[in-house]
């Protein structure tokens, strides 16, 4: 069979055309990375919020094909280059018509295609001379084997000269109609596609030239497209890159530093934005009398961790309190704030509920010996009001308690960054002796609203998809996280000094020496979070959070309700795991018969201390003589007496509210449960190190109490007396060694309690 030979003119081509699709297919770099890009930032409704310039000093925003209105496409085709999609980079029908015009002295006319003018630009071509203009036929050649027409297409929109220092349809909409590509009218939409030809008269701030050539436009728009709208035949004016907005600046700030070019959505409400903006500076001007010049707040909304809004202080070009510091971002002491976490955690361990009864006494923790802010104790107080009433030491007799989680651990686990070591901060950490920045206590205020489950705080706008992907670990039981917003609820607003309604679960802060004043909470959809101080980290007497954070607090809530962002939902249901239950009100325990007041608590049945109370007890005296007897019948009655611990007795009497004292009982054979009501070591610490300083050591204080103050106790330090002393008074002993040593307290009944504590000898 005889072989055809290829004519020469077929090799030809087809060698062309394995050239053409060598050159198409070869790896080569996109044309969006031709120019450094602007950046863009929005609110998640679509307003811009910044734009700022590419690193040559130009507004250039690479907007895709696709997110660019078509008509715009179709108005720059039909304006600048018709046979776009049928030449080849250069049209020889219109370079030799402008050949023509020239020679007849007709003037010059446009011959270079939009392959050619983005050659141009990319290259940086001068075509004025006959040589420039070949180059730049071959550039725009080049360009199309490399490159799509779509991608081309795409290219030139994004580079072509809109007048001044804006480049591309992406800023100039940005900039001359405060909208995006996709957002343009007819009218916008023509204007923008005659400005490239002519950018110095049809752009800028002094268009001459654009209506004229908008009109030309519109006439060709409409006999092609069968339309002379009135949209068409307004001129629109154009604004000025001096109009651009600067909104949200901390925020933007962030996101600016994370994402260098193109658009960037944020999370945040515009709305509640300025809302924020607007009710601090009018609150700080209200008592700037009193030292207080900057705060900064952050809003969440609770169901996805999204920004809503973000002011880092009280004024971005306020250089007087170095405005432009994000105070979210700043480490601060965050006070009485993290206190939610640890009767969170107690909640998750079984140490307590709401009604659970705690002391506030004067308690040494081994060195530490934390004191309330207002320098009184209280003496016995439910677990609910130790919290909202802030009181320390019970909150540091609950961290102390604290096994499975610290409050340490749990800070690593919600991702407190830059934390020294726990025996750095030692109990303190319960009353803000470590930092926190504003963010990461919004976070786990985020986590108690997310029912003990920590989710990112996004300050982006944040798909569907992302949002059902998240894999939150959990850091407290449902249970744990839903009874500590219902303890904060009970919180009284500052002003009305009434229980905030619709509900809000909020929590004061204020740090050592007056530093930081804080309010965190959670209302309706969102979590809050306000600071007040100096970036500088001086104090003021009046930045103390019940004072100055929480009517600031307030405000912006009322603000948000009263503009209607924070509509009426449904109460969430309670988890299945949590039910009601009745208390004695003085004992937090289950009542007995004797108990005079009850109330009812939330309760996580299996976890929760449970035991009946033994507060109230029956003593059976004489009718006449009125001592306690053990007869019972004719010529006795039965008195209820309050069985306090004798610390607790003590604080009584010290705060001038003696209790009725209950009489010595007689020894009447006490039944076999009554040994389980013996005496209970309250100092030192369980499981804890002791330091003593050999050069000057200073003696431990032993306490226990008992049923009765009339009781004598017995101490032991590993097996050997150390001494005796009354229920409920101190005494002092000093280790001879150093080690783990046992104590041991028993009564005269034989009753006793122990712990191990670790002595440490330093020089």
């Amino acid at each position: 069979m005889r072989r055809t030979a290829l004519t020469p003119t077929l090799a030809l081509a087809l060698a062309l055309l394995v050239v053409l699709a060598a050159l198409r297919l070869w790896p080569h770099a996109p044309l969006r990375e031709a120019a450094g890009l602007s950046s863009a930032v929005y609110a998640r409704d679509g307003q811009l919020l910044r734009l700022t310039l590419a690193p040559d000093e130009q507004y250039r925003l690479w907007v895709p094909l696709a997110d660019i209105d078509p008509r715009l496409a179709q108005a720059v085709l039909l304006y600048e280059d018709r046979w776009f999609y049928w030449h080849a980079g250069v049209n020889p029908v219109a370079l030799l018509r402008a050949a023509l015009a020239s020679y007849s002295g007709a003037g010059r006319r446009g011959a270079s295609t939009i392959s050619m003018q983005l050659a141009r630009r990319l290259y940086r071509i001068d075509s004025q001379s006959p040589a420039g203009k070949l180059r730049q036929a071959g550039a725009a050649l080049w360009l199309e084997a490399r490159y799509s027409k779509r991608a081309l297409l795409e290219a030139y929109l994004n580079l072509a000269p809109y007048g001044g220092n804006i480049e591309g349809v992406g800023a100039a909409s940005l900039i001359y109609f405060h909208k995006r590509a996709a957002q343009l009218t007819l009218a916008e939409t023509l204007s923008l596609a005659v400005i490239p030809q002519n950018p110095r008269k049809r752009g800028g701030a002094r268009p001459r030239d654009l209506p004229a050539a908008r009109a030309r436009l519109a006439r060709l728009w409409a006999a092609r497209h069968g339309e002379a709208s009135a949209g068409a035949s307004a001129a629109p004016a154009l604004a000025t890159a001096a109009a651009l907005p600067f909104l949200a600046p901390h925020l933007t700030d962030r996101l600016l530093r994370e994402q260098h070019g193109g658009e960037i959505w944020s999370a945040l409400d515009l709305r509640a934005q300025a809302s924020l903006e607007r009710i601090m500076a009018q609150f700080i001007d209200n008592r700037r009398g009193v030292g207080i010049a900057n705060a900064s707040a952050i809003l969440l909304e609770r169901d996805s961790g999204e920004v809503r809004a973000l002011v880092g202080s009280n004024g971005y070009f306020d250089t007087a309190i170095a405005g432009q510091v994000n105070g979210t971002e700043a480490k601060r002491s965050p006070g009485s704030t993290l206190k939610p976490f640890i009767y969170g955690l107690a909640l998750d361990q079984g140490l307590l509920h709401p009604a659970t009864i705690l002391k506030d006494m004067p308690t040494a923790f081994g060195p530490f010996s934390p004191e309330n802010f207002d320098g009184r104790f209280v003496g016995p107080i439910s677990a609910q009001d130790a919290l909202i009433r802030s009181r320390n030491v019970p909150a540091v007799a609950v961290a102390s308690t604290l096994r499975h989680q610290t409050l340490y651990e749990f800070l690593k686990s919600a991702g407190v960054t830059r934390l020294a070591s726990e025996q750095h901060y030692g109990l303190a950490l319960a009353l803000g002796g470590g930092e926190v920045t504003m963010e990461e206590l919004a976070r786990m205020y985020l986590m108690l609203a997310q029912r003990g489950a920590l989710i990112p705080v996004r300050h982006r706008r944040a798909s569907a998809a992302e949002r059902a992907g998240q894999d939150a670990p959990r850091l407290l039981s449902e249970e744990a996280a839903f009874i500590t917003l219902q303890m904060l609820r009970a919180n009284q607003r500052p002003d009305t000094r009434e229980v905030a309604t619709p509900p809000v679960a909020w929590k004061t802060g204020t740090s050592w020496g007056f530093r930081d004043a804080w309010t965190a909470g959670v209302f309706g959809r969102y979590v809050l979070v306000v600071w007040i101080g100096n970036f500088d980290g001086s104090g003021n007497p009046a930045f103390v959070g019940i004072d100055a954070a929480a009517p600031l607090f307030f405000r912006i809530v009322d603000s948000l309700r009263a503009l209607g962002l924070d509509a009426p939902a449904p109460e969430p249901a309670p988890p299945a795991g949590v039910i009601r239950a009745e208390v004695c009100s003085a004992s937090g325990e289950l009542p007995n018969a004797l108990c005079p007041q009850r109330a009812s608590t939330w309760f996580i049945p299996g976890k929760s201390p449970i035991r009946v109370s033994t507060l109230h007890r029956a003593v059976i005296v004489d009718a006449i003589t009125g001592a306690p007897t053990c007869a019972r019948g004719a010529g006795t009655r039965s008195e209820v007496y309050e069985f306090w611990p004798t610390d607790l007795q003590r604080l009584f009497r010290e705060a001038g509210m003696p209790r009725r004292q209950p009489p010595p009982l007689p020894d009447c054979g006490a039944p076999a449960d009554s040994l389980a009501d013996g005496p209970a070591i309250v100092a030192p610490n369980t499981s804890t190190t002791y330091t003593v300083r050999l050069s000057r050591p200073a003696p431990l204080a032993l306490r226990a109490n008992a049923p009765s103050a009339h009781d004598t106790l017995f101490w032991f330090a590993n097996g050997g007396l150390i001494g005796k002393g009354a229920a409920g008074t101190a005494l002092a002993w000093t280790p001879a060694a150093p080690g783990r040593v046992q104590l041991r307290v028993v009564d005269q009944q034989g009753r006793s309690d122990a712990r191990e504590i670790e002595v440490e000898f330093v020089p």
